[in-house]
């Protein structure tokens, strides 16, 4: 008998594995939104999003109120790692009956608590010293014990009471606000008090114990109730006091609970998706759906069925130490009965409820090596036990509390487990804050914990650390960092408030981009206009008839490419291959390059088995040129390294063409000049015939559009259209964009090649992002708000933090350390967590500005489009390229979402970009070919 119900109360590692996958389930079952109400692990989220990082300092007061009594806590940190904070308690007596009473007497009498306590303490104390004139403002947090909804750290509705209290007037109403309107009551109160007792202008300060000549008194304390938690929260608070991050914390104690910070975007019950959010388990209430019966014995039951809530906290019912002593107590019934122990004589008191206590199983457990000492225990609850007998009750204890341990190893396992994955880590290491009774009380429950739990979570490495006071000093932790983190909030958003554009202020840049288009089209006015809208003769996107073999030559750099372009009713394919340029040529004469260039097209035109066909040719020339046709432009200046002879001035296009000639090639025709902006609109118009925009945002950005020829005052003729390229990026040379100039936008545009121009393009593109990101970052180190404060000597070199970057760390919604620790490791950065959501906060803030500006741009063009034509409504599509549209996680969805804001009236998709300088290009040329070939 003794063995099998060993047996019942030792539970196979097989079976603490399923237990953990299950807790794991209901827990992600109780951070979704769908499924929160349904989930036993209830996973209520406290609004904690940060443990403590040594820098707190100040004074902070803490009311638990506990079970018949308030306890009153002042706490003073010096900012030294919270090594030394110093404290002072008092416990104040709760009124007979007050429990049961109105919930007004009750959070009276705590007001009057505090009062008390403040007026004793701060004046009598060493720490009056620490408050001076200007420290009239105290934070208080509040531990209650009661379940409650808490939908901010100082919001928290009343959902049922319990351990006896019964007060009126409270349940469905914010306690918080409650405790705060009777402090304020209270203040009052003593105020008036303090008035009464004024002697010739003087009045008593409890802050100071003596006379204060100040001619009004004022309140003597503004409390303000910054913070409500509970004490598993307090647990991981506390023990993040000791120069260690803590990030769990487990309450074994009479009841049983646990807490973690989890990714915050993950708790769905909340807004809240940066960083990480401590989250308060509730997991007492796990199996209460019936996934422990096959490991519930009878002695649970019947600890069940006698229990004021049979059925529920099936799990806190095997762990909790208010239970451990019943379960223990039916046990031995049950082996009473079968005549295993007590024989021959009565063991009647086992059957009233409550006799065998937790300190009974304690004391039992730990004198393994003395039966007398069991001995005695026995017999004084009225046993009379032999040493058989003893040995046996000495098993079922030790049996009862190593499956407490067990299953509270089982809980944190699940968690640990589950933090490893959320936050994409092959290995987790962790402190975990413990407190309570069986903690304390049996030495053996931590080995039990650390060595279970390990074995369930291998890649999992906890360290315990032994609470002290979690609802005192952890309720002090809490609020502090709380207003730790709202001062540096109120500095974090000081700083980023200039980057950050009201609907106003893009409304603003829509019409500045209007102005500035119009006077760049107009022939008067072009010559100063910020946005050049150069003509590109380009008159016709593809319409789909289009058909033939069409060649493409991509010229930007020290490589090129040429291409041949197959046009079928089946689609497009396409053949292409790169060449170089060697420097000689590059600096050499003109014909020498073309010669050169002529010479590749040649050889891609043998391999392709093309050389006897006359195929059109597209160019792609990616140096500032004056167009003045389709096929004719003029160099203005060479860039990127070349410096060719006798070209600047020239026909570029003819140029290419003096080349054939003198190869004499006959095999093509140059009939268009393109920038990719264009060839984007092109290629991608192919596929859409409602795309008329071009737009590119990656290293640079510039748009294009079809505009109505009556309204190109730089080109004769009023009848169709033409392609308009904007060249938008120097919009705002002008200044009409100074008033959205940052400090940073100024520092980082003074460092460039070009100051004062491209200014538009300096806000948007993927070459200026990452340089703008490095300022802030630089600012925010030296206001101490990153980084603790210390200056890193790679962050201060110019182009060191990288517009990849931005992709990268904004990529991932719960921030994982793993995916931007090579970025950390890049620029030397030693960073807490705090830090890396706060830089993801800057990369958003700067992005989400790029793209919102981009959206207004693109904003006027449309709209004038729709004016144009005279429609209600714009349906129009958006070719689009560019690494920072394509790469980055949010720039798309931003621009989009806000284009369709500033322009309600326009229906505009998007459409990706397929080598816009190649195959756009080469439809350029068969949109040209096939309109000529119609107008013959």
């Amino acid at each position: 008998q003794i063995q099998r119900a060993l047996r019942s109360l030792s539970i196979p590692l097989e079976r603490l594995h399923v237990m953990k996958g299950h807790m794991m389930q209901d827990m992600c079952k109780g951070l979704s939104r769908q499924t929160h109400a349904q989930a036993k692990v209830r996973m209520l989220p406290t609004y904690i999003c940060s443990t403590p990082n040594g820098t707190e300092k100040g004074n902070f007061l803490v009311v638990e109120l506990c079970q018949n009594q308030v306890r009153t806590l002042l706490v003073t940190l010096y900012g030294d790692g919270n090594m030394s904070p110093q404290m002072m308690y008092k416990i104040f007596d709760m009124p007979e009956g007050i429990t049961q009473g109105e919930g007004e007497a009750l959070f009276d009498f705590i007001a009057q608590c505090v009062s008390q306590f403040l007026a004793e303490t701060i004046s009598s104390d060493t720490n009056s010293s620490d408050i001076n004139g200007s420290e009239l403002h105290l934070p208080l947090g509040f531990v209650f014990p009661f379940s409650c909804r808490q939908t901010q750290l100082d919001k928290a509705e009343l959902l049922s009471w319990s351990k006896g209290f019964s007060c009126s007037g409270v349940v469905g109403k914010d306690v918080v606000q409650l405790l705060q309107s009777a402090i304020d009551k209270q203040d009052k109160h003593d105020k008036q008090e303090v008035e009464a007792n004024e002697t010739g202008g003087l009045w008593l300060s409890p802050w100071r114990g003596r006379k204060s000549s100040q001619s009004t008194p004022g309140p003597l304390c503004r409390v303000e109730v910054v913070a409500l938690l509970n004490d598993t929260v307090g647990t991981m608070m506390t023990c993040s006091m000791e120069g260690k991050a803590c990030e769990v914390a487990m309450v074994a104690d009479k009841g049983s609970n646990c807490c973690f910070m989890a990714e915050a975007y993950l708790v769905e019950t909340t807004d809240e998706t940066s960083g990480r959010m401590c989250v308060n388990t509730e997991w007492g209430c796990f199996g209460d759906d019936g996934t422990l019966n096959d490991v519930f014995t009878p002695y649970d039951e019947s600890v069940d069925e006698e229990s004021s809530n049979p059925g529920e906290n099936r799990f806190e019912k095997m762990v909790g130490t208010l239970y451990l002593g019943e379960i223990v107590r039916h046990a031995l019934i049950a082996l009473t009965a079968e005549k295993a122990i007590f024989t021959g004589t009565n063991a009647a008191v086992l059957k009233e409820k409550g006799v065998f206590t937790m300190q009974h199983v304690l004391e039992i457990i730990n004198n393994e090596d003395s039966i007398t000492e069991v001995r005695r225990i026995l017999e004084v609850l009225g046993l009379q036990p032999s040493e058989r007998d003893c040995g046996r009750v000495q098993q079922i204890c030790r049996a009862v509390v190593g499956r407490a341990a067990s299953l509270h190893a089982t809980g944190l396992a699940a968690i640990l487990s589950y933090m490893c994955q959320t936050r994409d880590l092959e290995t987790l290491m962790v402190n975990v804050g413990v407190e309570g009774e069986l903690f304390t009380g049996y030495p053996r429950f931590e080995e039990i914990l650390l060595s279970v739990s390990r074995l369930l979570s291998p890649e999992c490495m906890a360290t315990l650390l032994p609470s002290r006071d979690g609802s005192g000093r952890g309720a002090a932790m809490v609020t502090a960092v709380a207003l730790r983190l709202a001062a540096q909030r109120r500095v974090v958003n000081e700083v980023l408030a200039p980057l950050r554009l009201s609907r106003d202020d893009l409304e603003k840049v829509q019409a500045l981009m209007r102005e500035e288009m119009e006077r760049g089209l107009c022939k008067e006015t072009n010559a100063t206009a910020s946005v050049r809208m150069l003509p590109t003769y380009v008159s016709h996107t593809p319409d789909g008839t289009e058909q033939g073999d069409f060649l493409a030559l991509d010229l930007g750099g020290t490589n090129f490419r040429v291409l041949v372009v197959r046009v079928a009713e089946e689609g497009i394919s396409m053949a292409s291959e790169i060449y170089v340029i060697p420097a000689a040529i590059m600096q050499g004469t003109g014909e020498e390059l073309f010669d050169h260039i002529m010479d590749c097209i040649i050889d891609f035109q043998t391999k392709q088995n093309l050389v006897t066909q006359m195929l059109p040719l597209g160019f792609t020339f990616s140096f500032p040129c004056q167009q003045v046709g389709l096929d004719k432009a003029l160099l203005l200046t060479w860039t990127k390294g070349f410096s060719a002879s006798g070209c600047v001035g020239q026909d570029v296009v003819q140029l290419l063409r003096d080349a054939a000639k003198r190869k004499r090639h006959l095999g093509m025709q140059v009939v268009a000049l393109v920038n990719d902006t264009v060839g984007t609109m092109m290629a991608c118009g192919y596929d859409d015939p409602r795309c008329e925009i071009g737009l590119i945002v990656g290293t640079g950005t510039n748009a294009c559009y079809m505009e109505e020829m009556r309204n190109v005052g730089t080109v004769e003729g009023d009848q169709g259209r033409m392609c308009i390229n904007m060249e938008w990026g120097a919009f705002g040379d002008n200044g009409c964009l100074d008033h959205l100039l940052t400090h940073f936008d100024k520092v980082v545009d003074e460092s460039t090649i070009n100051p004062g121009k491209q200014r538009f393009e300096k806000l948007i593109s993927g070459m200026y992002l990452g340089e703008i990101v490095r300022q802030i970052l630089m600012v925010m180190t030296e206001k101490e708000l990153l980084f603790q404060g210390k200056p890193c000597l790679k962050l201060q070199t110019k182009d060191i933090f990288k517009t990849k970057f931005l992709s990268t760390i904004e990529l991932s919604n719960g921030l994982a350390l793993r995916q931007i620790r090579a970025i950390l490791n890049e620029l030397e950065l030693d960073a807490t967590f705090e830090d890396s959501v706060l830089m993801r906060e800057v990369c958003q803030t700067v992005s989400l500005r790029a793209a919102q500006l981009c959206a207004a741009g693109l904003a006027a063009v449309v709209e004038k489009m729709r004016e144009n034509r005279g429609l209600d409504e714009l349906s129009v599509t958006v070719g689009v390229d560019g690494t920072l549209y394509k790469l980055h996680p949010c720039f798309s969805s931003n621009l989009q979402e806000t284009l369709k804001d500033l322009a309600p009236n326009c229906n505009v998709s998007f459409l990706l970009s397929e080598d816009g300088s190649g195959k756009g290009a080469a439809l350029v040329a068969a949109a040209a070919y096939r309109a000529a070939n119609a107008m013959e």
